[in-house]
């Protein structure tokens, strides 16, 4: 592998854990908004929007999340058919990935499209937070494109090079040593 190759591996690989990065700090958020809202009853104050934050989060932490999962094996396969059909299998996986990345940049644009018009529009939440929707709106758009990208480098790998690189599942890693 060249140079620009290896470096283009590395900025890859470091793009999907920085998705993961931002998927685990949502989940923070999460917590964190959960721990303020309940202090915030304890005490008799009000925290208006608690519940659509965390939604916020929670979709913001799952749309980060897709491109590590994929590169680390984490997403459901099947990989009984894959392993069963031998010789096969790399026609199998260069048809799933062909479908899946046409899949993942048809979500990524419409996810863009959405965050766009809701900007445009100035569209607010309809929740006492009077969010505009365009900012939680933002993470999913990212994590879409996210996902389109490794989507895209996995399907370039498995055609190329007849393996798409994905670290093994979490299945086989499960049974030990």
């Amino acid at each position: 592998m060249t140079a620009l190759g290896r470096g283009l591996r590395r900025f890859l690989d470091g793009l999907y854990l920085l998705g993961g990065a931002l998927a685990a700090l949502s989940l923070v958020a999460i917590l964190a908004i959960i721990v303020g809202q309940m202090v915030a009853r304890w005490t008799g104050l009000t925290f208006p929007g608690a519940t659509s934050y965390a939604g916020y989060a929670m979709a913001a932490a799952s749309f980060f999340a897709f491109a590590h999962a994929l590169n680390r094996g984490a997403h459901i396969r099947v990989s009984i058919l894959l392993n069963a059909l031998g010789s096969g299998r790399r026609w199998l996986e260069i048809w799933c990935f062909a479908i899946g990345t046409a899949l993942a940049w048809f979500l990524a644009r419409y996810a863009i499209k959405a965050t766009y018009w809701s900007w445009k529009f100035n569209d607010i939440s309809q929740g006492q937070d009077a969010t505009p929707l365009w900012i939680p709106q933002t993470a999913m758009a990212a994590g879409s494109v996210l996902l389109a990208i490794a989507m895209t480098d996995h399907f370039i790998r498995v055609l190329f090079l007849g393996d798409a690189g994905i670290e093994s599942d979490t299945a086989e890693q499960s049974h030990g040593e």
